[in-house]
């Protein structure tokens, strides 16, 4: 099954729109493994296993497990993702942009190495740096458009000679000629509302991730009105505030918790369905 396929049924089979991003930080980690990076995969499995049931996607921070040489814990998540929520994708959050036979090498990490179904990129180099990951058939990838952090203006909403901002354009981009195969999504911040409702505009049914609930700031509610549509799912992550809810023992079931009511925040913003 493919990722656009997977994500549906997942959000379908789990009533969610509830992204769960593994960002692993081991300072953070509860007890005996606080600061222990031989732990990371422990940490996040046992966040899987009490939550995979209300998610409709996990998204692994590459970084997390890159900085602390965890690589090998990473590909033991993945396959413990894949054995113990079969249905449920997982988004390799890496943000690559590199273009020819190196964007052909990230695309292999991602899906041969990492056996991801979808991954995060760049698109600042154009699509010669996305195109080699579309080789992989059912593959997703997911474009930076309009992102969270506060400094992503200073580039994302510059006004281009069209009259449209740079954001638009690659919503445009990214819905139009550069999703021959429906592979294609996008990634837009909750802090950000006004400009997640105008991404949907342009991109009507395409995956739209949205980080910033929780810990960043972002408005559960205010991001399903903004970005609500029937034919265009919508992958809502949050990270910090599901990961760290405890730092006892009981964090697991803390997570649980936290990602119960953020899925049951988000549902209850959507629109009644039409009779």
């Amino acid at each position: 099954m493919n990722f656009v396929a997977a994500l549906r049924q997942a959000a379908d089979a789990h009533d969610s729109m509830l992204c769960v991003g593994l960002d692993p930080d081991p300072s953070r980690f509860p007890g005996a493994w606080a600061g222990d990076a031989g732990r990371i995969f422990d940490f996040c499995a046992a966040i899987v296993d009490a939550t995979h049931d209300l998610v409709c996607a996990f998204k692994p921070q590459i970084a997390y497990f890159h900085a602390h040489r965890a690589e090998e814990q990473l590909e033991r998540l993945v396959a413990h993702i894949r054995r113990v929520a079969p249905g449920v994708p997982v988004i390799l959050d890496a943000k690559r942009g590199d273009i020819g036979a190196t964007a052909e090498q990230y695309a292999r990490e991602a899906f041969e190495r990492y056996q991801a179904h979808a991954v995060t990129l760049s698109p600042f180099m154009g699509f010669d740096s996305i195109e080699p990951y579309l080789r992989y058939e059912g593959r997703g990838a997911i474009l930076l458009c309009r992102t969270s952090n506060s400094g992503g203006s200073d580039l994302q909403a510059q006004r281009l000679a069209s009259g449209e901002m740079l954001y638009e354009h690659i919503a445009r981009l990214a819905a139009g000629p550069w999703n021959a195969n429906g592979q294609i999504g996008l990634v837009v911040g909750a802090t950000f509302p006004a400009e997640v409702a105008r991404v949907r505009e342009l991109a009507p049914t395409l995956p739209l991730l949205i980080p910033g609930v929780g810990a960043q700031g972002g408005d559960a509610q205010a991001t399903v009105r903004a970005g609500w549509q029937t034919d265009g799912p919508i992958i809502v992550s949050s990270s910090r505030a599901v990961l760290y809810a405890s730092r006892g023992e009981d964090f697991a079931a803390a997570a649980r918790t936290a990602a119960l009511a953020t899925r049951d925040a988000l549902n209850a913003a959507r629109p009644p369905a039409a009779p």
